[in-house]
């Protein structure tokens, strides 16, 4: 699985509605150390296949999920399970960082569902 692009029309069904976990990668194409992030997304997506979800919105072109999710600062990784923020990063982040942070979102998806 790789990454999937979300737009304002898509972000509900595509994030607050998965039935997986959730990292958004809020970015933009001027954004240099959005550019050092994105390959590390790229990989967690591949290692993550069927357990969490990796998407990505380009701040640029989806003003409203940025404004909604009140991003003042990219990249920013934000971290849904259910529907709901349980964490983010600013910042470019290095991949034992961002890995940690997937982890959690598993552990936080196993105690929403009781598992």
């Amino acid at each position: 699985m790789s990454t999937v692009d979300v737009t304002d029309l898509t972000f509900e069904d595509e994030v607050l509605r998965s039935d997986l976990p959730v990292v958004v990668d809020f970015w933009a194409a001027w954004c240099g150390p959005c550019r050092l992030v994105a390959p590390v997304i790229e990989e967690l997506s591949e290692e993550y296949a069927g357990r969490v979800k990796f998407v990505m919105v380009d701040t640029e072109e989806n003003p409203g999920i940025r404004e909604d999710m009140h991003v003042q600062s990219i990249p920013y990784l934000a971290f849904f399970t259910g529907g709901e923020l349980e964490n983010g990063l600013i910042g470019a982040r290095p991949k034992a960082v961002i890995k940690e942070a997937v982890e959690e979102l598993l552990v936080a998806r196993e105690t929403q569902s009781g598992s």
